[in-house]
């Protein structure tokens, strides 16, 4: 049973017996159930090449469709984070040559012969599927890498103006003229007091080293937790001072004012801040890009996919009908069961029972595949591109 969390891509025989088939399933379906999309689209007459080649590419094809969606899924998980996970956004880079999701697969959908050409081996077509994933996704990750480097320093950055006074920069609070300069003996030290303990630190300050000057303190700042003082001190008792502070439960900071240290802070800040909003909007028209080009390798893959399982469902004539249905999720299960009972005509050509019947003489045969033998199929292929976007 498929998820009702995917469009299905659906291959069955083209022959006499599928003609009108479109309209047939069309009527059905909206008189039984709903759904919201049903297409037809034409599966490339590719080379078959040999039976082992196709049961080689069948037992490789699946893990390369999970790495596959793997990647789309990362693009859009990466769109996502960029747009602060806003859906109105998101909607809009989630696009295919312009077209959103389901028109891409549901108005007209066709083999990009120009880049894949068809007279080539379906190896090689899996191999250019591959190579050209291979390197979207090393574009993003490189990229993404460098974004979040930078997002990172500036984060760090950032962190130091927030929280309170007793652990937030200071760089940005005080000026020049808060402290004393060039004196061989007396220093300015910050103090950063609980808002409760403010009167105690008035009454106190003084007393917390032997050699504070007398009405030196002045407030400088203050936040809903703190206020931050400096208060005038001779050099030598400052280790002192420390130790009274603490006793106290004032917060000594550690801080050394330098107009240069101000001036890199606000100039490594801003250069932070405008490197990642620049790297922000080539990350974003790459995400947006590359989610448009992996999801038509993805669906290219599974193109391919069908094909090869229905050369070793049905057989020759390599001529198959491709359809795209968007089920309702609300009546998946009838919609299912609507087609299985459509396409029973398929039984007698889906070699159902040689998967499951007697051995006999091929059973060396069987057994070197009975991985594929084992596969749960229905008398037409089916597989699913899951709704990654939503």
């Amino acid at each position: 049973m498929p998820s009702d969390q995917s469009t299905w891509l659906i291959a069955v025989p083209n022959d006499g017996e599928a003609e009108g088939l479109t309209q047939e399933l069309h009527s059905k379906l909206s008189q039984q159930s709903k759904f919201t999309g049903l297409a037809q689209f034409e599966i490339p007459p590719f080379k078959t090449g040999t039976l082992d080649s196709l049961i080689a590419l069948s037992e490789d094809i699946p893990k390369q469709d999970v790495a596959f969606t793997a990647t789309v899924a990362k693009t859009v998980d990466t769109l996502r984070s960029l747009l602060n996970n806003d859906p109105a956004k998101l909607v809009q880079h989630i696009l295919i040559d312009e077209k959103g999701v389901d028109d891409y697969l549901l108005t007209g959908w066709r083999w990009d012969e120009g880049r894949y050409n068809v007279q080539k081996s379906l190896r090689e077509i899996v191999d250019s599927l591959c190579k050209d994933l291979t390197s979207i996704d090393n574009a993003m990750k490189a990229k993404l890498n460098n974004y979040n480097l930078v997002k990172g320093s500036l984060t760090q950055l950032q962190r130091k103006k927030l929280g309170n006074l007793s652990v937030r920069s200071l760089a940005d609070l005080v000026s020049k003229d808060d402290f004393i300069q060039d004196s061989d003996h007396l220093e300015t030290l910050l103090v950063a007091v609980p808002r409760a303990l403010v009167k105690d630190w008035n009454l106190k300050y003084e007393k917390l080293g032997t050699m504070v000057v007398p009405r030196s303190s002045r407030l400088i700042a203050s936040d809903d937790d703190f206020s931050l003082f400096g208060v005038v001190v001779f050099k030598r008792t400052h280790d002192e001072f420390a130790q009274g502070c603490r006793e106290n439960k004032f917060i000594l900071r550690d801080f050394v004012y330098s107009e240069e240290e101000v001036v890199k802070q606000q100039e490594e800040l801003l250069t932070a801040d405008t490197t990642e909003k620049e790297l922000w909007t080539e990350l974003l028209r790459l995400s947006r890009t590359n989610f448009s080009e992996s999801f038509k390798i993805l669906v290219h893959l599974k193109v391919v996919r069908l094909f090869v399982e229905s050369v070793l469902r049905y057989g020759l004539p390599a001529n198959y009908l491709g359809l795209i249905i968007k089920p309702d999720p609300k009546v998946t299960k009838k919609t299912f069961n609507l087609l299985q009972v459509h396409f029973t005509y398929l039984s007698p050509r889906s070699n159902r029972s040689s998967s499951k019947g007697s051995r006999g003489e091929g059973e060396e045969y069987i057994g070197e595949y009975q991985s594929l033998m084992d596969q749960e199929f229905f008398d037409f292929v089916l597989f699913e591109v899951p709704w990654i976007v939503y």
